[in-house]
């Protein structure tokens, strides 16, 4: 037998051991697994931050259209209690204005009354100066006959029977004219008391006239500064304006009638006067900003939710002359004022296009249109119904771009609807 030694070793067979890999494939192996493993943990991870993005946005985006919804519900709000007081300032002014009217009268019957009591305090004056003479008359009369009965011969009976009647008749006169001198002063008297009654009277009334119309001229102005500040906002001069309105609505007539004047003339009364003929022009110009105020375009094209995507202004090195709505295709698009429809169709830029001339030198563009529902030269009125929001043009997604042109000249829309919220 030979040496175990010697022997050579049996072959092995495949499978029958697990073969060793070399250390650079095992670093290998684990170098490969890490990245997946990694690879899978960042995956995971931006999965989980898209979808709290996602949430998040979500979220946003509710909270946004409930602030709009709570404040379309502010500016409604508002608008109701604008509109109350307005009616509670007409109300007063008609209250007032009638007070106004009351206290004239009543002025004008105390002026004739202290002229009725000036007339009868002069005839007591003259009646009390015309006793007086016939008592000085009577005096002379009386010294006369003391001094014919004292130089004539009669018997001396019959000069003290004559000076008995003398003397009971010039006491007669003289006691008439007493009791007429002392009726006089009382009438005198209480003819003064009345005109100083009448005075003071006529003075509260005046004074009451002063804070009637300090309230009326306060009432005014609060009325007349929202219109001003309104139109100065959009750009439109108040002045021309009323000029424009009061050629439209200066239609006069009826019969006149006389008026009467005082022929004395009163300083108070005509203040007042003056005072209540500004009240009414500047009650007047009131009425004409409201007349202008219903024909410019104030209301908002869009009644629905949608988003402001773009101003007014500079935008990408070219003027944007108007503001853009986005919302979805489809949108009812509406009228802000009444007015004739000017062009109804596409205009490149725009893409479907409708503009409406307003009042006023005011004219409206609605572009981007997915269907247009007017014609050229159809009236159209506030808040009709004209056409559909869309994506039409040279534009990135569904939206209206709105346009203001004043005179030609593009403005601001923005200023027109923050305006309109101080009037409706």
């Amino acid at each position: 037998m030979s040496s175990v030694s010697g022997q050579s070793a049996p072959e092995q067979r495949p499978g029958a051991r697990p073969a060793r890999l070399r250390s650079g494939t095992r670093a290998l192996a684990w170098v490969g697994g890490g990245l997946v493993l990694g690879w899978t943990v960042i995956a995971s991870s931006i999965l989980a931050i898209d979808a709290a993005g996602l949430g998040s946005s979500r979220d946003q985006a509710q909270s946004s259209q409930a602030a709009f919804e709570q404040r379309l519900a502010e500016l409604s709000a508002e608008r109701d209690a604008r509109a109350a007081e307005a009616a509670a300032a007409q109300h007063r002014f008609g209250v007032a204005l009638a007070q106004v009217s009351q206290m004239q009268s009543q002025l004008l019957t105390s002026e004739e009354r202290r002229r009725e009591l000036e007339s009868g305090i002069g005839a007591i004056q003259a009646s009390l100066h015309d006793a007086m003479a016939d008592r000085d008359a009577a005096q002379r009369q009386l010294a006369l006959t003391e001094e014919t009965v004292a130089t004539e011969t009669l018997p001396q009976a019959e000069r003290a029977q004559e000076f008995s009647v003398a003397l009971d008749i010039l006491s007669g006169e003289l006691q008439s004219a007493a009791a007429e001198r002392t009726a006089a002063q009382a009438k005198a008297a209480e003819a003064q008391r009345t005109a100083q009654a009448l005075a003071v009277e006529r003075d509260a009334i005046v004074a009451r006239n002063e804070e009637i119309f300090a309230q009326l001229e306060d009432a005014v102005e609060m009325s007349v500064k929202p219109l001003d500040d309104m139109f100065r906002k959009v750009g439109i001069d108040g002045d021309k304006l009323l000029a424009t309105v009061r050629e439209g609505y200066s239609g006069q007539g009826g019969p006149l009638t006389p008026m009467g004047y005082s022929s004395r003339g009163n300083a108070a009364i005509s203040e007042s006067e003056a005072r209540a003929n500004e009240v009414m022009v500047s009650l007047g110009d009131v009425n004409k900003y409201r007349i202008a105020v219903s024909k410019l375009p104030l209301a908002m094209p869009v009644k629905s939710a949608f988003r402001y995507s773009s101003d007014f202004g500079r935008r990408w090195g070219r003027a944007h002359e108007g503001i853009d709505m986005a919302g979805p295709v489809g949108t009812p698009i509406y009228s802000t004022g009444d007015g004739v429809v000017t062009y109804a169709g596409w205009q490149r830029g725009y893409g479907n296009l409708i503009k409406i001339q307003h009042a006023l030198g005011t004219e409206t563009r609605y572009g981007h249109l997915s269907k247009i529902g007017v014609k050229v030269g159809q009236k159209v009125s506030r808040n009709s119904l004209i056409g559909a929001m869309g994506n039409t043009g040279r534009s990135t997604g569904p939206h209206l771009h709105y346009e203001v042109r004043v005179k030609g000249r593009a403005v601001d829309p923005m200023s027109f609807i923050k305006a309109a919220q101080n009037v409706f």
